[in-house]
């Protein structure tokens, strides 16, 4: 009996030890999985202009409610989402005082989306419009964990706090290299509020839409919530040479990097006969730059021959410039063996100058995209005239013009007949 007993405490313990050891890694994968969890912050304008009735017959503010209701309904599981606000709390004339006026109405994190509704009903537009404030309190709000992370920012009206500007506020959260996307929303924007929310996204490669639907909006801010839940592709860290002799060679992927204004960078490829080269680059202004500047992509040889280029202008009305080429690396008919691949030297040079007293160091952010991918399989289509597949195309447009010319000329040299005789 005793023996029976000591047996089943045994057995008791050996069964709580198993499970507490099992608990452990649950826990240690419940940690990992809330590091790198999607992060999206919602920051939501509530200043008094909100109260303006001119979308679909109700006001922003109450548009703006209808749509957030339905985005917490659609939000994945998986994303940590939060709501902050600015101008929801000061109604005053005090200028210092309404510039800070920006709240977390709702942490980022796991989504309770009856608490989210009831704080998002509690609104009511009240004061200022500190974007910049706002925006830097929302880096804070995502700060930590590596997955990625997102600031969705919805607005009727241009900042009200400079000299604090927000396009420069955005930019120094893209320098900081943590990886946030800031997209910006303008509820029936006028053209400064589309220059201003314009140049916020493009400063962190996010994207700008005009809304002035409340359908439009919830669609909106839908996607983006979901583009958040995606696998986040991490571009790597390289460092190009001034010349194609030291570059770094690349394998297919993102890469990044900065370039000095003035200078150029190069890098290595290889393409194996018959595969196809795919690059593109783009390169951002993170700080003030004079108008009119280009990005020039150039693929030559190893010893200096161009192959194709590809180029983009800009007029300083947009902070990114981005330019892409293709290069089919045809397969050579009658060799004997593995012909090894050919070296292709990428060239990325911009025009870019820097403003008056505008620090130069360190360089403009650059993105490149490489892929090599297996070419076409006939070698008529590379060339095919310069037209690839689409010849055909050109030459059924050619001949249906051609017969449509005869047939209108035969109709008009008819009614001109007909015409004289009556």
């Amino acid at each position: 009996m005793i023996t029976r007993t000591r047996l089943a405490t045994g057995a008791c313990a050996l069964l709580a030890a198993l499970a507490a050891g099992m608990a452990f890694p649950a826990g240690a994968v419940a940690d990992e999985t809330s590091a790198t969890a999607p992060k999206v912050d919602l920051v939501l304008d509530v200043s008094g202009s909100m109260r303006a009735r001119d979308i679909d017959g109700q006001s922003r503010m109450a548009a703006a409610k209808q749509a957030f209701n339905e985005v917490l309904d659609a939000t994945p599981e998986e994303v940590q989402l939060g709501i902050r606000t600015l101008g929801a709390d000061y109604p005053g004339d005090d200028r210092k005082t309404g510039c800070k006026d920006t709240a977390q109405l709702y942490p980022v994190g796991p989504l309770d989306r009856t608490e989210a509704k009831a704080a998002v009903a509690t609104l009511a537009p009240t004061g200022w419009t500190p974007i910049g404030p706002a925006l830097l309190k929302a880096a804070d709000d995502l700060d930590g964990g590596e997955g990625s992370k997102r600031i969705v920012l919805i607005s009727d009206g241009e900042d009200t706090c400079a000299p604090l500007d927000p396009c420069e506020v955005a930019r120094e959260i893209a320098a900081k290299g943590i990886g946030l996307t800031i997209d910006t929303l303008g509820l029936v924007p006028n053209t400064k509020l589309r220059q201003q929310l314009s140049c916020i996204a493009e400063a962190t490669g996010g994207t700008f839409t005009s809304v002035e639907h409340t359908e439009e909006l919830a669609d909106k801010v839908n996607q983006l919530v979901d583009r958040a839940a995606d696998p986040a592709v991490t571009p790597v860290a390289t460092t190009g040479a001034d010349r194609c002799a030291k570059a770094p060679e690349l394998q297919s992927g993102l890469y990044t990097d900065r370039e000095e204004f003035g200078q150029q960078r190069w890098y290595r490829v290889k393409v194996p006969h018959g595969w196809e080269l795919r690059a593109s680059v783009s390169v951002s202004a993170d700080r003030a730059v004079n108008p009119s500047h280009g990005v020039l992509l150039r693929a030559v040889t190893e010893r200096g021959r161009e192959i194709v280029r590809g180029e983009a202008a800009g007029n300083g009305r947009t902070d990114v410039v981005s330019t892409g080429l293709r290069y089919p690396k045809a397969e050579q008919e009658g060799a004997e063996g593995e012909l090894a691949p050919e070296t292709v030297c990428l060239q990325v040079t911009h025009s870019f100058s820097a403003g008056s007293g505008v620090q130069t160091s360190p360089g403009l952010p650059l993105e490149l995209t490489v892929d090599v991918v297996q070419g076409l399989s006939e070698s008529s289509d590379v060339a095919a005239f310069g037209l690839g597949r689409g010849w055909w195309l050109l030459g059924a447009l050619i001949l249906a013009g051609f017969l449509a010319g005869l047939v209108w000329g035969w109709v008009s040299r008819w009614r001109i007949a007909v015409w004289r005789t009556n």
